[in-house]
């Protein structure tokens, strides 16, 4: 799919300098960022990032015999005199309209994603069922921020059948703006959590920011919400009038009771057998937890609207990802990886699923970041419910400026031992667990606590 000088110019304003090589050799293939990729008929804009500015490789981009630059004002000087360049003031502005103008030509669904956790499973969820509609484009991993979603966007072919993004924020307008320059036709908000409110400071800004997705979507498209949140459905209201579909998921037991809900999709969960009842089907799915099954409720309301048909019986077996749903069997133990990040409702999901376990049960836990002023009563809540749960033991990693508080707390609880440093957690595992035990990996990225996995015995 190319690039016209006409579009380009509708988007970006007048190119400089063009010359007399004229209109039609200025078509270009793809737009690049990365001047380690970009190619000769790519148009190369140049970004500044936290590390890198890409006007400092300008010269090595023309040395590949790029036709064309996007810079920013006043970055003239850099470049051969008289050669052809679109001059803005925001170059990365500049490559987001650029990804609006490729979504448009794409003319293929769009469904966005955000939520406080379950973004990522979700997504790849979505594009596993979806898949017999035919080639379908996933944002890859956490790319999920301007860059990434803009990169995901210009990366889709033209034989692509839908596009799934996932859309992640840490303020209030992040959202709305990569809303902007992708325009959905579905829009997902997986939940609202407590996850970043040591950055937007309460539960409320949080539900607006998740729910600024809905600003651009198309009008005759969709939201899919968790049912039972007045917040989050009083704040949509604000910004979407538009058709909502409520999710609700249920115990298997029931089942048998009338929930005939007009704007809310059902399910009915059956954790012994990972089986859920949605309408007149029934699926099993290789994930397990009930937090998991909800997410593949947003996946079958995604795939309904998108017109895919299900037998009566349906089995997904779902690819794990790093830290994620990923099961590792020891010399000894079963350990059960959630390792990628943390915050106190996805902590609280991943407790309840080892505690449907055999044997005897344990768990390591990473302290939950971004919480603000509200972290040492998250943690107490999870501290709680570990205690009056029937964990055996729980190694809790925290910084070393809050062991002492911690320690505090939890001295009378002879089931934790609080830590700060990451090397000491497999020795203090291994002498505690049995052949036959469970252990649960989780904590906050900034822990890396998949490290001590091949540790463990």
């Amino acid at each position: 799919m190319e690039f016209s000088l006409s579009e380009l110019n509708d988007v970006l304003g007048d190119i400089k300098n063009l010359g007399d090589e004229g209109i039609e050799s200025f078509n270009f293939k793809n737009i690049s960022i990365d001047s380690r990729t970009c190619l000769k008929y790519d148009l190369f804009i140049a970004i500044k990032g936290k590390i890198f500015d890409g006007h400092s490789f300008l010269s090595e981009v023309l040395n590949k015999g790029v036709k064309s630059v996007v810079i920013k004002e006043g970055m003239q000087k850099l470049l051969p005199s008289n050669f052809p360049c679109w001059v803005v003031n925001d170059t990365l502005e500049a490559f987001q309209k650029l990804t609006l103008l490729k979504r448009k030509k794409l003319n293929i669904p769009l469904v966005a994603i955000t939520g406080s956790v379950g973004k990522t499973t979700t997504k790849e969820m979505i594009g596993e069922v979806i898949r017999k509609l035919g080639k379908i484009k996933l944002s890859h991993a956490n790319f999920n921020n301007e860059i990434g979603v803009g990169l995901t966007i210009l990366s889709t072919d033209i034989e692509d059948k839908v596009l799934v993004l996932e859309m992640g924020m840490r303020g209030l307008g992040q959202i709305e703006n990569l809303s902007k320059y992708s325009e959905p036709d579905i829009a997902v908000i997986t939940n609202i959590g407590t996850a970043h409110i040591g950055l937007l400071g309460s539960k409320r800004n949080i539900t607006y920011a998740k729910c600024e997705i809905s600003k651009f979507l198309n009008p005759k498209g969709v939201v899919i919400i968790p049912a039972n949140d007045p917040l989050l459905e009083e704040t949509l209201k604000e910004y979407w009038k538009g058709r909502v579909i409520k999710l609700e998921l249920l115990n298997i037991e029931n089942q048998k009771e009338n929930y005939n809900k007009d704007d809310h999709l059902i399910g009915f969960y059956n954790p012994s057998n990972k089986k859920i009842s949605i309408e007149e089907n029934t699926f099993e799915i290789s994930f397990e937890g009930f937090h998991n099954a909800s997410n593949f409720l947003i996946a079958y309301a995604v795939a309904k609207e998108l017109g895919i048909n299900f037998e009566s019986f349906n089995k997904f077996d779902f690819a794990s990802l790093a830290g994620r749903n990923k099961i590792f069997k020891s010399i000894k133990t079963t350990i059960y990886d959630e390792s990628y990040n943390a915050s106190p409702e996805s902590v609280k999901a991943c407790i309840e699923n080892l505690l449907e376990k055999p044997r005897n049960k344990f768990f390591i836990f990473g302290s939950m970041q971004e919480l603000g002023e509200e972290s040492e009563k998250y943690h107490i809540e999870i501290f709680n419910f570990i205690n009056n749960s029937d964990i055996e033991k729980c190694l809790f990693i925290c910084e070393k400026e809050n062991e002492k508080m911690y320690s505090n707390y939890l001295k009378d609880m002879k089931k934790f031992l609080v830590l700060n440093n990451i090397k000491d957690v497999p020795k203090e595992i291994n002498k505690s667990t049995k052949k036959g035990d469970s252990i649960l990996i989780k904590g906050s990225r900034c822990w890396q606590l998949e490290k001590i996995i091949e540790l463990i015995n």
